[in-house]
């Protein structure tokens, strides 16, 4: 392989910021967060979802708006 051409391969942490979930793997991803995990510091890396927070993987649901998309195009679109 060549020398200087591939990027920095490092342990980061993700972070669910709708959970707190936290996971330390190994990526390419820039960032400039950092944390504290375990007593060493860490690049930092948030998402906004994770199986920790999607409904696949938990098995609850989340209501985003309590008005149905139909309701939303009739009030938008219908006929006055």
């Amino acid at each position: 392989m060549k020398k200087g051409i591939h990027p920095e391969y490092r342990d980061v942490v993700f972070k669910d910021v709708s959970s707190d979930f936290e996971i330390i793997t190994r990526s390419t991803i820039k960032t400039s967060d950092k944390t504290t995990l375990n007593g060493k510091e860490y690049p930092l890396y948030k998402v906004d979802i994770s199986s920790a927070s999607h409904p696949f993987y938990t098995g609850t649901q989340r209501v985003m708006d309590t008005e149905g998309r139909v309701d939303r195009f009739k009030k938008k679109y219908g006929k006055k």
